[in-house]
C-alpha cells in the first residue's frame, strides 16, 4: 500500500508501514507511547502534526496512556477579569466547563496546579499556596527560564498577529484588571497554587512526568510562562494542551484576518507542529468538546474506526481540509477499542452537529451511544457515510451491546453483500445523467481507478440518485449515491480505501457531499 494511501499530500512511493513507523517514532520521541499498558488507566486521544520526509505536516490522532498519579493539570491565568472585555467574557464562558474537567481529574488522583500569575498574595496563607512553596528547588534538564520566548531554533513566528490583540470594539487601557483566579474554578484540598518554577519543583517532588495544560492565552502565557508548554517540553516532560479549554489573544482585524475562533485553532496547530500534542475535555467528561458560543462555523462530527482502511489516519486529515479550506468546525472522534468493548468518546457532540460523517466497521456500541446516532438521524439531520459504514453496526458474532444490523437497508438504502478481490481495484465512472449533480461539480477527472475492491450493494433504493458506477471485469455496481432517510439527506459511497483519499477528485466529491447534505 502506498504512502499516498494514508496521507494524500505525500510521495506515493513510500510504504504505509514505513509511514506508520515514522509517525509512531515521532510521537515516542517526545515521550509518548501508543501501547496499552498495565496499570495506566488515563487514556487520551492526542492529536499531533508530524513532519514527513517531504517536509509536509500530517495530522495524527492516537491514544496515549498515562498513570493519573504521575499526571498534573496546570491551569494558566484563568483570571477574574482582563483589560480586554472579550477575553474576560470567554474565560467566564469556559470556566464552568473547565471546572467540570478538573473535578473529574481530581477524583482520579491527578494533581491540580492553579497558576493565576501575579495573584500569589491573595493566596499566601492558603494550604494550596504553601504546598507549592514547600517543594525543594531542583535542577532542570536545562536551565529553567522565567519566560520562554519564541524559539527560532524549533518554531517559526506564530500564525496570528498579536500587536494589538484585543478584539473589543472599545478597548480599555492595557493594564491589570484581574485580582485572582475566576471563582467558577474551585480550589480544593490537595491542589497547589503557584505562578513560578515551583510548579516544576512540585511535580518533580511528586514523581509527576505528565502535564496537561489548559487556560489562556495559547499564543502568549500558555506557551511562555515558567510553568508553560515551552518550559515543560524543554525539561523533558510529557506535555499536552487541552485545546478546547483554551483561547488566544487575537483580533480578527489583524493578519491573517480570520475569525477569532479560527485564529485560536491556528495557534493550536502551531503548538501541535512544534511543541506537543493536544487533547479535548471529552476524554474526561465523555461529553462534547467545549465550543465558544460565538463560533458559528458549520459543525461537523467525523466518527472513524481504528481498524481497516486506516480511517483513523485519513479522516483526521480530511477534517483538516474541511477546517482550513472550507471554514468548518470539526470534531474528530476515533472509536476506542479495549478488548471486546468499543466506545466513541464525545459523541454527545451530535446533539449540536450540523453533519455526521461516519466510517466505522462492524461495531456494537453502548446503548446510550447508539441512541445518540439514532436520535440524530430521527431528527432529520444529514449523513455522509463511507465504505464500511454499510456494515458499521452489524457484528457477525452478535453482541450484548447495541447493534443496528439493517443500517445499510434502512438508512443507506442498499443491501451490503460483501466485496470482491482487493488487489484488482475498481474502475470509477459517473452514472448516466449524473454529470450535473452538485456533488460532482468540479470533480475532475470523473473517471479514475480506485485501489479498493468493488463492493456489492444489492437492492439500492429506487428513489436514490446514483452518482458513480464501479466496474471490475464484467461486474458493475453503484458506488456512490444520495437518498432520503425520512427527512435526513444521506450520501453514501463504497469508496474510502486509503488510496482514494490520495485522489483530489475523491476529496472534492466528499467536500461537495458535505455541503450538499447540509444544504449549504
Amino acid at each position: 500500500m502506498s504512502l499516498g494511501a494514508c496521507v494524500w499530500v505525500l510521495e506515493k512511493k513510500r510504504g504505509t508501514i514505513m509511514f506508520r513507523e515514522r509517525l509512531v517514532l515521532a510521537v515516542l520521541a517526545i515521550g509518548f507511547s501508543s501501547a496499552w499498558a498495565d496499570g495506566l488507566d488515563l487514556s487520551l486521544l492526542a492529536r499531533s502534526r508530524v513532519k514527513t520526509e517531504g517536509g509536509r505536516y500530517v495530522v495524527r490522532e492516537q491514544y496515549i496512556h498515562w498513570n493519573p498519579k504521575q499526571t498534573a493539570i496546570l491551569i494558566c491565568d484563568m483570571w477574574d477579569d482582563h483589560y480586554c472585555r472579550n477575553a474576560a467574557r470567554r474565560v467566564a464562558e469556559m470556566a464552568p466547563h473547565m471546572n467540570e474537567v478538573i473535578s473529574i481529574a481530581r477524583k482520579r488522583g491527578i494533581l491540580i496546579i492553579h497558576c493565576p500569575s501575579g495573584c500569589m498574595d491573595v493566596y499566601k496563607d492558603t494550604p494550596q499556596r504553601k504546598l507549592a512553596q514547600q517543594a525543594p528547588p531542583v535542577k532542570g534538564k536545562v536551565p529553567l527560564k522565567t519566560w520562554c520566548h519564541l524559539d527560532k531554533t524549533r518554531e517559526p513566528d506564530l500564525p496570528v498577529d498579536a500587536t494589538m490583540p484585543c478584539d473589543d470594539e472599545m478597548p480599555r487601557e492595557r493594564k491589570r484588571f484581574y485580582t485572582r483566579q475566576i471563582d467558577a474554578i474551585e480550589i480544593k484540598e490537595g491542589d497547589a497554587i503557584t505562578d513560578s518554577h515551583e510548579a516544576y519543583y512540585l511535580m518533580r517532588q511528586k514523581g509527576i512526568k505528565n502535564a496537561i495544560i489548559m487556560g489562556v492565552h495559547t499564543n502568549m502565557c500558555v506557551l511562555g510562562r515558567p510553568f508553560g508548554i515551552r518550559q515543560l517540553v524543554y525539561q523533558g516532560m510529557n506535555v499536552v494542551l487541552m485545546r478546547d479549554m483554551t483561547d488566544s489573544m487575537y483580533n480578527p482585524k489583524l493578519p491573517p484576518k480570520v475569525s477569532h475562533c479560527r485564529g485560536t485553532e491556528l495557534v493550536v496547530e502551531h503548538i501541535e507542529k512544534y511543541w506537543c500534542p493536544t487533547v479535548v475535555s471529552a476524554d474526561f467528561t465523555g461529553k462534547a468538546a467545549f465550543r465558544f458560543g460565538e463560533d458559528k462555523r458549520p459543525h461537523i462530527v467525523l466518527v472513524a474506526d481504528s481498524g481497516e482502511y486506516h480511517a483513523d489516519e485519513t479522516i483526521p486529515q480530511f477534517a483538516e481540509e474541511l477546517r482550513s479550506q472550507y471554514g468548518c468546525y470539526c470534531d474528530v472522534l476515533i472509536g476506542r477499542a479495549n478488548g471486546d468493548d468499543f466506545e466513541i468518546r464525545g459523541l454527545q457532540a451530535l446533539r449540536q452537529a450540523d453533519l455526521l460523517v461516519l466510517f466505522l466497521r462492524r461495531r456494537s456500541l453502548p446503548p446510550e451511544q447508539m441512541a445518540l446516532i439514532r436520535n440524530y438521524l430521527h431528527a432529520g439531520k444529514p449523513l455522509v457515510a463511507l465504505r464500511t459504514a454499510s456494515h458499521a453496526f452489524e457484528t457477525k458474532a452478535g453482541s450484548k451491546r447495541a447493534t443496528w444490523p439493517k443500517f445499510d437497508i434502512e438508512v443507506l438504502g442498499c443491501d451490503y453483500r460483501g466485496h470482491g478481490p482487493g488487489k484488482f481495484g475498481t474502475d470509477v465512472a459517473p452514472a448516466p445523467n449524473a454529470h450535473n449533480h452538485p456533488i460532482l461539480a468540479d470533480v475532475k477527472p470523473l473517471k479514475w481507478h480506485s485501489s479498493g475492491s468493488l463492493y456489492s450493494s444489492e437492492s439500492v433504493d429506487k428513489e436514490a440518485t446514483i452518482l458513480l458506477i464501479g466496474a471490475y471485469r464484467d461486474q458493475r455496481q453503484p458506488i456512490a449515491w444520495t437518498r432520503m432517510y425520512n427527512k435526513s439527506r444521506v450520501f453514501y459511497t463504497s469508496l474510502g480505501h486509503p488510496d482514494d483519499f490520495a485522489q483530489p477528485q475523491f476529496r472534492k466529491m466528499l467536500a461537495n457531499a458535505v455541503f450538499w447534505a447540509m444544504k449549504k
